[in-house]
């Protein structure tokens, strides 16, 4: 595990977005932080607060006696913090001067500039939390509904952390017995201790069978399902697009063919983040501008978690149609058979029969049965999971591949006592699987891994 540091010099950011608003918070964490606040605050003498406590004051330039602005300053000291270290931060009127004439001041009186994701890198560092639950305060800054806003809180309580722990735990019981064997050859137990290994790896793979099957939620759940919008021109794409954002995002006519090229936009189906992607209408043309907006939607197709395939059901499929169905065969999809206000030539029940998938019958221009749309594509994805919140959940790709590492290395072990080779060499990849999942909490993650990671949060964080 990289070597726990309690002492670091004293880092400042910004940590609230950049603009106009009602407030700013500029952040200090260190040892220094409450004496570098001070040598700029007018108000009572912070160097004699208590902390969790608030202070009013003025924010003032030492140099030249000029006052910044009117603040209120909060006073919070190790350890008891989210860095444990000493915390201050500065509550100024929102602005983009004076907020940064406030840093400018705190970076000239000792602290320093903090890199990306330098305040969780420190909770991290300092033991205040681990890897999984440092990707979880991301998860929470960017989550883009309520459902994955709860699995990112349920991740910042330890709840994978604890999962990973004990999976580890499991495995250092019977490594202790394999040294104790390897150790004292005397006792004969190469058989005993073979088996006995086998059988806590296959227990642990059971166990990370369980976690890998919510990776595919939890993916959603960060990135947001993504979702094409497919179907010759026409047939109701942009006005479906426009009912499920809520606003006028795409143009909409009756003229085939004015959506040229992708458009994107996020929205929250009953819980379930979609990224949507409103395509072209894929047809043959010999527009050049069109033909790029056809080539880019069938790219959407290839990158999209879900099909929406909507169907004119007042007219029989055309070979336009035929060949979407075709090209979307394998894929997660769900039929649309849109405009049932004008009469309905093809019906729910042969379409479903003959091309395997869920099919559901809509008036988009008089918003008939969407509701019916909405919930099948959260069934789709959510079936069986309808408390997600509660469940531990994998979140990223990050985890879930070492996952599968750790998994194939305890393959690996079984098949090793299987075979007949000797413990010593099985307990290579016994104890390669034990640092696998460390590698997850960050107990035993190199540093550059540890640095690469932080490295994408946002300033201030």
């Amino acid at each position: 595990m990289t070597q726990v540091l309690t002492e670091f010099d004293t880092i400042a950011a910004i940590s609230t977005p950049i603009g106009e608003g009602g407030i700013s918070i500029v952040r200090m964490s260190g040892e220094d932080a409450v004496t570098i606040a001070a040598k700029v605050f007018r108000g009572p003498d912070l160097t004699k607060a208590k902390t969790h406590t608030i202070h009013y004051g003025h924010i003032f330039d030492p140099q030249t006696g000029q006052t910044i602005d009117e603040v209120m300053v909060t006073i919070m000291l190790a350890p008891k913090t989210f860095t444990r270290e000493n915390i201050v931060e500065i509550n100024c009127h929102g602005g983009i001067v004076v907020t940064n004439h406030i840093l400018q001041l705190l970076l000239a009186n000792g602290a320093r500039m903090a890199d990306p994701g330098e305040f969780t890198k420190r909770a991290f560092v300092n033991g205040r939390i681990d890897l999984t639950q440092a990707e979880s305060v991301m998860d929470i800054v960017r989550a883009k509904t309520d459902k994955s806003r709860q699995v990112a809180i349920k991740q910042l309580s330890g709840g994978l952390r604890e999962e990973i722990k004990d999976l580890r735990q499991e495995i250092l019981n019977t490594l202790a017995n394999v040294e104790v064997n390897i150790d004292y050859p005397e006792y004969d137990a190469d058989q005993v201790t073979a088996q006995q290994m086998k059988a806590t790896s296959q227990a642990v793979i059971a166990k990370i069978d369980r976690l890998l099957k919510t990776a595919q939620e939890g993916k959603i759940m960060r990135n947001g399902l993504a979702t094409a919008i497919v179907g010759r021109p026409n047939v109701g794409k942009s006005s479906l697009l426009n009912y499920l954002t809520q606003g006028e995002k795409a143009i909409v006519t009756d003229v085939a063919g004015t959506t040229r090229d992708t458009l994107e936009e996020y929205v929250s189906i009953q819980g379930v983040p979609l990224e949507l992607i409103d395509t072209a209408g894929i047809h043959h043309t010999t527009d050049k501008v069109e033909r790029i907006g056809v080539e880019r939607s069938k790219q959407a197709i290839q990158r999209a978690d879900l099909i929406l395939l909507l169907l004119d059901a007042n007219q029989t499929l055309t070979p336009e149609d035929l060949a979407l169905l075709d090209y979307t065969k394998d894929k997660k999809r769900i039929i649309i058979l849109n405009k049932n206000d004008l009469g309905q030539t093809l019906t729910t029940a042969a379409i479903a029969e003959k091309y395997h998938s869920p099919v559901v019958t809509t008036s988009i221009l008089q918003q008939k049965n969407l509701d019916e749309l909405e919930k099948l594509i959260k069934q789709l994805f959510f079936a069986g999971i309808e408390n997600s919140h509660d469940e531990v959940m994998v979140t990223n790709q990050r985890q879930s591949s070492l996952l599968a590492k750790a998994k194939q290395q305890l393959q690996d072990v079984v098949q090793a006592v299987e075979n007949g080779i000797p413990v010593d060499i099985a307990q290579i990849d016994f104890t390669g699987a034990w640092n696998t999942l460390g590698e997850i909490t960050g107990e035993s993650a190199p540093d550059e891994l540890i640095t690469q990671l932080f490295s994408q949060f946002c300033l201030g964080k």
